[in-house]
């Protein structure tokens, strides 16, 4: 697998996000394994998949399927941060999503049984990129996501939670935070949320110092509550039992939450916060993402806590789950507004507010001014099994390594690894897969022993 041309890299080059969500399986509702009724991801897939582990697949929509502790994961590519990378990353997830139930549906009438998938958990992942001569005491990603546990959860519960979520988690991983709240079947309030975290977190990380002091006294900080330490994992956790109150279970609007700038409500507190780093949020956010979060800051779009329960579309995501169909005030997209805009300017750009449903694979699935991360690109060419010729190598996928690394094999069938940065800078041509060599079920590969020092 070694080649002297592709050196092996355990790094990017740009820092990226990335979403992950979790689903118990319900099979004629009764809950399941699915490792005990499919073995692997590719068991009710009817077309080849790359394989990644023995417990996960590469999607052709360019994310990845796993198995994991009892749930049905979808995981987006890596995602370049960028302008829109927000609506990027939520469009992406959909589309795994879509790719997963469309492959249910299938199972479905091949075995008579009814499939269906109840929303558990999301995953938020950004890059903590910052260079070891820029780290110090005071800006250490432990410190960092011990900030975030402070001045994150509000505005999550406002945007995200439901009336049965009981969390917000924060993990330091070794080169990325990761923010675990509930999954939303909204796309539209996914990707609002998705730009809130991701505008907060990025503007944070860029900060000199970590510390609670660092804190900008614009951003109301809660009295009395303190994250606490995750009981199975490295990281920290606010439950609703870490609150004077429930806030899941409080009125979003009802001014009784003491704060480091008096008495606030919980959507006064979410507000204040977002308008704090409004300028980061912008600059990762669509058009539409933006609007839409502050429409719901304001009280002007419902958020989940202003309904009397959880929608039902949490128990059967991907079938039910329809833009805008959880929250009917969403249909209208075009009738959102933000401070600053006026009817006029909202028709400017009304193609944009009224976004497709980026799932629905007979509408085109380019929204209008909305662009592939170029990760992205490269991760859907290999999940489709797309051939990679280089110079006058023409390589085949074979399997994905990571989320850095994909396996390819020539035509003798020798391996070759190559990280996404090394494929983008070879700038070699994308081809049309061979019929008779897609996935891992039909090529053979030959181990090319690895190069030893002297």
């Amino acid at each position: 697998m070694h080649d002297p041309r592709f050196p092996y890299r355990n790094e990017l080059d740009l820092p990226v996000i990335g979403l992950e969500a979790e689903f118990k399986v319900f099979i004629d509702d009764e809950e399941v394994v699915p490792e005990k009724i499919w073995r692997t991801p590719a068991g009710f897939v009817d077309q080849p998949l790359l394989r990644r582990s023995s417990k996960s697949s590469q999607l052709p929509t360019g994310g990845a399927l796993y198995f994991d502790g009892g749930v049905i994961e979808v995981v987006t590519p890596v995602i370049e941060i960028a302008p829109q990378c927000t609506a990027r990353m939520v469009r992406n997830l959909w589309e795994q999503i879509d790719f997963v139930r469309d492959q249910l549906d299938r199972w479905e009438q091949r075995s008579g049984k009814r499939v269906r998938l109840q929303a558990f958990s999301c995953h938020f992942n950004i890059s903590f990129e910052l260079a070891r001569d820029e780290r110090s005491r005071d800006r250490t990603i432990q410190k960092l996501a011990y900030l975030l546990a402070h001045i994150l959860p509000v505005p999550i519960i406002v945007t995200s939670a439901n009336r049965r979520s009981t969390g917000i988690g924060v993990r330091p991983r070794r080169d990325r935070i990761e923010m675990t709240l509930d999954f939303t079947p909204d796309p539209g309030l996914m990707s609002a949320s998705a730009a809130l975290i991701v505008g907060i977190v990025r503007e944070i990380i860029a900060q000199p110092s970590y510390r609670l002091e660092a804190i900008p006294p614009e951003v109301p900080v809660l009295h009395g509550v303190s994250p606490a330490k995750h009981p199975s994992r490295n990281g920290w956790v606010m439950r609703n039992y870490h609150f004077p109150k429930d806030p899941f279970a409080a009125n979003l609007d009802s001014v009784e939450w003491q704060t480091s700038r008096g008495l606030m409500s919980l959507r006064q507190i979410a507000l204040a916060t977002a308008l704090a780093y409004r300028d980061s949020i912008k600059s990762y956010a669509d058009r539409f993402s933006f609007r839409l979060l502050f429409s719901v800051l304001r009280g002007k779009s419902p958020a989940l806590l202003d309904l009397a329960d959880r929608p039902a579309a949490y128990d059967d995501v991907g079938r039910m789950t329809r833009w805008g169909t959880i929250l009917p005030e969403l249909k209208d997209f075009a009738s959102v507004a933000i401070d600053g805009e006026d009817e006029t300017t909202q028709r400017r750009f009304d193609p944009d507010a009224t976004l497709s449903p980026p799932w629905r694979r007979e509408l085109a699935p380019e929204r209008r001014g909305l662009t592939r991360s170029v990760y992205e690109k490269v991760f859907i060419n290999v999940g489709s099994g797309n051939r990679f010729q280089l110079g006058e190598q023409l390589l085949t996928p074979v399997a994905v390594k990571g989320w850095y690394h994909s396996i390819f094999a020539d035509a003798e069938g020798v391996e070759l690894m190559l990280s996404i940065d090394q494929i983008l800078q070879a700038k070699g041509v994308w081809l049309a897969p061979d019929p008779d060599s897609v996935g891992t079920r039909r090529i053979r590969v030959k181990r090319r022993p690895m190069a030893t020092s002297d």
